[in-house]
């Protein structure tokens, strides 16, 4: 029982860096928001959203890990981003 708590621990410590670099990517969606106002551009930008898609299932399929489960958590985390540049 104690070695599951202890890995129950590693995945909290995970866990808090996945949403530290996920506040860090908000910060800089925000910046990209603003900037797109400032240059009079569209939210939504459907080529970049494939090539972010495109680039994650390459390096999850890298590291080991299914690219079409980790391409379903990035658009929701593409989604959450859009929304935060609106």
């Amino acid at each position: 029982m104690a070695d599951l708590k202890k890995m129950r621990g590693e995945i909290d410590e995970v866990d808090e860096q996945i949403l530290r670099l996920l506040a860090d990517r908000v910060k800089v969606c925000e910046e990209i928001g603003s900037a797109k106002k400032a240059q009079g551009l569209p939210v939504k930008n459907n080529a970049r959203e494939e090539e972010v898609y495109r680039h994650i299932r390459s390096q999850a399929v890298k590291l080991g890990i299914d690219p079409l489960k980790v391409e379903a958590v990035y658009r929701q985390i593409v989604n959450m981003c859009s929304s935060v540049q609106e």
